[in-house]
């Protein structure tokens, strides 16, 4: 008998087979120690097409008096693409020789939403557990599979992303329609991407309309500096000229002095649109090659904590790994990260004892093979005696 683990991706269900000692690997899972480790690749199930629902719902042309498409009884269609994998998933859910499945997709709205489509498309009916990590380190893998929690505790969780999906295909669907039979011709609607479409056009129109004014502004000459009147643009140089003759030559008095110390609380810690931005600002990373880098960091190398959040909290099993990086800072050892450096090279640390740790809190310092940079990344460190 066996415990079913499923991850979201293939490469997360290898770095799970390895921690948990499933080490035979058959086609579309992998074998051992008492667990079936298999995955999905994205999302293997999705909501029916409109076609699916025959009817008027699948005429064409597309009409205005067949809308609005509004489905009575929800159905799920397997993505045909992926539907080999997903007929190994349905096989081993049903298997006699499964006694639950472990829900391993990732810890969010969106891999809730692909295990619990997959789920119920198979028409399983075993009792689920779900690993809840935001770290693919071994040892929070460890802890998470030692305090699985019970899949109903996420219910919520998963009736929040179904409610998400069929908004978006309510709305996608509809509304693509309607302006396609409106206007005679193919036209995409989305509720993401036709409001971003909207705020891109009508930021080119500015840019495309803009018209440079000249503008002036009165300041003050001092022997120890200068001084610029506040909210000063001047679009009529008259009046500007008015107040500089009216201040020229005379004497001017400091009424008053304030001073304030200000505390300022550190920032919090990135979530991903906060990371995106700051990597675009600074290395003029697009925002799919930022997370595309965090996501590999993530997966691959395991420096980050879980990156698709708008968190700016760590989670309890990262508080753990940060905790034993501390415990371990007098013990000799090495970094096992990689890091992104300016010139876009992302290389091996390779960071020695002394010096490249700051007291275990997870910094790590280096220089770049290419550029000479000197590098720092805040991230899950491994440490390992040598």
């Amino acid at each position: 008998m066996s415990v079913l683990v499923v991850s979201e991706k293939p490469s997360v269900a290898s770095l799970l087979s390895k921690v948990l000692g499933a080490n035979k690997r058959n086609e579309g899972y992998y074998e051992g120690n008492g667990y079936i480790v298999s995955y999905c690749i994205g999302h293997l199930v999705g909501l029916a097409e409109p076609e699916e629902y025959g009817g008027i719902y699948a005429e064409k042309p597309w009409k205005v008096e067949n809308l609005p498409i509004i489905p009575q009884q929800w159905k799920f269609s397997v993505n045909k693409s992926t539907k080999k994998q997903f007929d190994i998933l349905k096989k081993l859910m049903n298997s006699r020789e499964i006694t639950e499945v472990v829900n391993a997709c990732d810890c969010g709205r969106e891999g809730e939403n692909i295990f619990q489509f997959v789920y119920y498309a198979a028409k399983c009916k075993l009792p689920v557990k779900r690993l809840w990590i935001s770290s693919l380190e071994e040892t929070a893998i460890k802890s998470g599979m030692e305090s699985l929690r019970d899949g109903a505790e996420f219910d919520n969780l998963y009736a929040s992303g179904l409610c998400r999906a069929k908004a978006d295909y309510l709305l996608g669907y509809n509304l693509t329609r309607l302006y396609s039979a409106v206007y005679r011709t193919f036209l995409s609607v989305g509720r993401v991407q036709t409001p971003t479409l909207s705020m891109i056009a009508e930021r080119d129109e500015k840019i495309r309309n803009f018209v440079k004014e000249k503008y002036y502004m009165v300041g003050l000459k001092l022997n120890d500096g200068s001084a610029v009147l506040e909210n000063s643009k001047f679009f009529d140089i008259a009046q500007a000229e008015k107040i500089k003759s009216d201040c020229n030559r005379k004497s001017a008095t400091v009424t008053a002095v304030k001073r304030e110390r200000k505390t300022v609380n550190p920032p919090r810690l990135f979530d991903l649109t906060g990371l995106q931005r700051e990597a675009n600002r600074l290395y003029g990373f697009t925002a799919q090659n930022t997370l595309n880098y965090a996501q590999s960091l993530y997966e691959k190398h395991k420096c980050v904590s879980y990156p698709r959040t708008d968190s700016q909290y760590i989670t309890e099993d990262n508080r753990i790994l940060y905790h034993m990086a501390d415990e371990n800072r007098n013990v000799s050892r090495s970094c096992r990260c990689d890091y992104v450096c300016t010139c876009n090279q992302i290389q091996r640390c390779g960071a020695k004892t002394s010096g490249t740790f700051d007291n275990g809190c997870g910094f790590c310092c280096s220089g770049c093979m290419r550029c000479g940079e000197y590098v720092q990344l805040v991230h899950l460190m491994t440490f390992y005696s040598t």
